[in-house]
């Protein structure tokens, strides 16, 4: 019987276009952002980034997503493609979200584009702050390890939380940083299109099993 295979996906970037939303409420928040600043905070845990700010009160997460979830119901759109990868990925594979964002927020940005039945989990920030730690209840709840595993992500922060795992990634060039800065998380892909998603999963998995 072959092993049970996940494809965990990051949301912000990857399945929802959120970035130019992402980056203005940065800013009313942090002033002192400018684009690269911005892109810098998520070469690591985003969290734990934003304690660095010299805008950083404990509160900060929490005022944001209370600005950004409205509008993100509003404003947002599903990067175009992404619908189809994720039809055509379900077919093989069990398809899970870890995510900074809320789940209610995930849940209802997937209901309205009709894909909510595709994910057998979503693990926001309500979850916990550590990438890391969601991946491990995905482990731990279904009895798989990082092996069976890949991580879609469009950060190199994201890619190094996977590799405490030792877990494989695949990086999308359509969110925060460009592809000079996900090579150096060594993904075993980069993506231009959600179109080269199915494959490029589908080549991860059997080039694992060689």
């Amino acid at each position: 019987m072959p092993q049970q295979r996940f494809v965990l996906f990051d949301f912000d970037g990857v399945i929802a276009d959120s970035q130019a939303l992402s980056y203005e409420l940065s800013v009313q928040f942090s002033p002192e952002l400018d684009q690269e600043k911005y892109r810098a905070l998520y070469e690591d845990n985003v969290f734990e980034s934003l304690k660095k700010l010299s805008s950083w009160r404990d509160t900060l997460p929490e005022e944001y997503q209370e600005r950004f979830e409205p509008r993100m119901r509003e404003e947002v759109r599903l990067v175009a493609g992404m619908d189809d990868a994720i039809k055509v990925l379900s077919e093989n594979y069990t398809l899970a979200i870890i995510s900074s964002t809320s789940v209610s927020g995930i849940t209802e940005f997937l209901k309205s584009h009709t894909l909510t039945g595709y994910f057998s989990d979503i693990l926001g920030r309500d979850s916990h702050h550590s990438k890391v730690e969601k991946m491990r209840m995905i482990f731990e709840k279904y009895d798989v390890t990082a092996e069976q595993c890949v991580y879609i992500t469009d950060t190199l922060g994201d890619m190094r939380e996977a590799q405490a795992h030792s877990m494989g990634t695949i990086a999308s060039s359509w969110g925060v940083h460009p592809r000079e800065t996900l090579e150096k998380g060594i993904p075993f892909r980069i993506l231009n299109a959600p179109a080269e998603l199915p494959d490029a999963v589908d080549d991860y998995f059997t080039r694992s099993l060689l």
